[in-house]
């Protein structure tokens, strides 16, 4: 039996809201009915639909698999044709559709011994797998296969505590998937508004007189739990928000000691009703004086380690009088705080001085559940800002199970859409250098001047995103050299030129970028559907109609060059501008 992939960070939709829903109709008969969470949605008919789990699903099935065993094969041919609806492309996995699912599916209802209680014995062990692969719920649906749910399946999910729900004959399947995906998306758009208003506080409050006080202040308020600064030795420098019970004042401390004591840049730890975050500062001093940020907040609210990823580089600018590789001076601190809250680079430029400066941004893998902040330090740097996607592993990149996900290599991938905030941008001084890092994927700029760093930005967000694609623990970005065959087109020629060949595309940045990737990823469907998070089939269809819109042949490689010089010659009038 494979174990479920670790839950993933997409918002929970309470069972309990879905249940609420009138339009749904749906009914819950079985298993547990508090604390029930729903993360995505999968429809499969297998009668093991384990290996196309990831966990924290709503698995729906009408019971089609259950036929052969209850003697009603004839039922079964044509049920998900009539009417009961799929969850969309891709939604139900390989499973859901082909010729050769029954070949696939271990064991099947065929298998299943004929006689009394073969019918109890097959749904109790489905109910079990369903379980071990991390399933959040089973919905059942009422008819064309079935009248009623099976009594054995109601005594099997309540046996093995899985809250099994009733999915009404006028319910299609997509009404309960787009039901999820709607309420997903409404929690994410608030997490994300939270998240930005928190980074906007912590920042403004990192520019008062008192900072470090202000900076835990805002911190507590935001995720509304209690927020230290403590020394190896467990004491305090200064607190805020309400007062813990002594024996999470105690987990707290022993946090602060392991990474006083040298060990993990964080560390955590779970009491009853508590979830304890210690983060090192990455400008801690040395020895007694190293302090560690510890937060204690609800264990159920994931955007609270992001929020608290942003106090801690904020607070390493504040309290850290070195990092291992040199001072964090008071300018350099007043710069980031000042790029945090928005202002143009030229304005910081004075502040950080005239040297070269490198923009790294980095994402994080599903193998690694070390922070932003570890990162950073290893990095040897404090000027960094964490971004909205900086959360525990297995944060959602799309919504799986639909048609803009794209399959990657087992405990590699990335944790969020490409294309989004990373986990972490940083800025380094140009002299230090930058190798890979585990657990994380890194996209590299060159070296560049303050005044070029939103341009360097772009660049390190280029080179993260070819990383992801090739699934590369680092990539660096390389402007062509002075004598490279762009440079013998005068920037307005070769402008009107590319606007006048990619004009059919001009309303469609969609069919742009999927271009843009798939030139730049030399035609690789699965590298281009990493790149831009969606499913392989629909890089092929958008270069089917780029190709039928520009009336030209793309496997041409004359056309490809030309094409790639143009949309070329429009990103470097986008960066000039």
């Amino acid at each position: 039996m494979p174990h479920p992939m670790p839950p993933p960070s997409t918002p929970p939709v309470p069972l309990a809201a879905l249940l609420a829903r009138t339009d749904l109709g749906l009914r819950q008969i079985a298993g547990p009915r508090e604390g029930v969470a729903i993360h995505w949605v999968h429809t499969s008919e297998m009668a093991d639909p384990v290996p196309y789990l990831l966990g924290g699903e709503m698995l729906l099935t009408a019971g089609v698999h259950l036929a052969e065993v209850m003697g009603s094969a004839d039922g079964a041919d044509g049920a998900e044709a009539a009417g009961r609806g799929s969850a969309g492309p891709g939604t139900g996995g390989p499973d859901t559709a082909g010729p050769d699912e029954a070949g696939a599916a271990e064991p099947g209802p065929a298998d299943a011994a004929r006689g009394p209680g073969a019918l109890d014995a097959y749904l109790d062990g489905y109910a079990a797998r369903t379980v071990a692969a991390g399933a959040a719920a089973l919905g059942f649906g009422i008819a064309p296969v079935h009248d009623t749910v099976p009594a054995a399946l109601v005594a099997a999910c309540d046996r093995h505590g899985l809250p099994l729900v009733e999915v009404p004959a006028g319910t299609p399947f997509t009404a309960v998937e787009s039901a999820v995906w709607q309420a997903v998306t409404e929690a994410r758009h608030r997490e994300l508004t939270r998240l930005s208003e928190a980074q906007r506080a912590l920042a403004a409050a990192a520019a008062r007189p008192d900072p470090a006080p202000a900076v835990l202040r805002t911190l507590a308020r935001h995720v509304h739990g209690w927020t230290a600064l403590l020394a190896p030795d467990g004491a305090e420098h200064g607190s805020a928000g309400p007062r813990p019970t002594t024996a999470v004042r105690t987990a707290a401390a022993r946090l602060a000691q392991v990474i006083g004591a040298g060990g993990p840049s964080s560390a955590t730890d779970t009491l009853p009703g508590t979830s304890l975050s210690a983060y090192a500062l990455t400008g801690r001093g040395r020895g007694r004086q190293a302090l560690a940020l510890v937060v204690a907040a609800d264990p159920h609210d994931p955007p609270a380690h992001a929020i608290a990823g942003v106090a801690a580089v904020l607070l390493s600018l504040i309290t850290g009088p070195a990092t291992a590789h040199g001072p964090v001076t008071a300018e350099h601190s007043a710069a980031l705080v000042r790029l945090l809250l928005g202002a143009r680079p030229a304005d910081v430029a004075p502040l950080l001085g005239p040297s070269l400066w490198t923009v790294v941004h980095a994402e994080r893998r599903r193998d690694t559940t070390e922070s932003a902040a570890s990162l950073a330090a290893a990095l040897g740097t404090s000027l960094v800002a964490p971004g909205a996607a900086a959360e525990p592993p297995a944060a959602a990149r799309t919504r799986p199970g639909s048609e803009a996900t794209a399959p990657t290599e087992a405990g590699a991938e990335a944790t969020t859409a490409p294309g989004a905030t990373p986990a972490l941008r940083a800025l380094i001084p140009a002299d230090h250098e930058i190798t890979a890092h585990p657990g994380w994927t890194l996209g590299v700029s060159e070296p560049a001047p303050v005044a070029e760093l939103p341009a360097a930005d772009r660049h390190a967000a280029s080179a993260l995103r070819r990383a992801l694609a090739g699934r590369t623990a680092l990539v660096r970005h390389r402007t062509p050299g002075p004598h490279s065959v762009t440079s013998l087109v005068a920037p307005t020629d070769a402008r009107r030129h590319a606007q006048a060949l990619l004009a059919p595309l001009a309303d469609s940045p969609p069919l742009l970028a999927t271009l843009h990737n798939w030139l730049a990823l030399h035609g690789s469907w699965d590298r281009t559907a990493t790149a831009l998070g969606i499913h392989r089939n629909t890089v092929r269809q958008r270069i089917t109609r780029i190709a039928g819109l520009l009336d030209t042949d793309l496997d041409d490689p004359d056309v490809r060059m030309e094409l790639w010089f143009a949309l070329r010659s429009l990103d470097r009038d986008a960066a000039r501008t």
